[in-house]
């Protein structure tokens, strides 16, 4: 089990916002914490996986609940 050290609501914004505000928030984190980030914008699940791939932190996982995204990172 993965221990979440922050958790960002996204629910309700609209691409690029989700990103954007995560982005954000990782950059005031310390490398190996984990960020949960809850968003309702489809787009964000090919998002999260390209930008992980991009900036070298892991998505951990990223799965749907009803109509919220769930996407869990690790600060590289």
């Amino acid at each position: 089990m993965v221990t979440i050290d922050r958790e960002l609501n996204a629910t309700g914004l609209r691409c690029p916002l989700p990103l954007l505000k995560a982005k954000q928030l990782l950059a005031s984190m310390e490398s190996g914490q984990v960020l949960c980030v809850k968003a309702t914008d489809q787009g964000s699940v090919a998002d999260f996986k390209a930008y992980c791939e991009l900036s070298g932190h892991k998505l951990l996982s990223s799965s749907q609940e009803a109509e919220v995204y769930i996407h869990i990172l690790q600060k590289a």
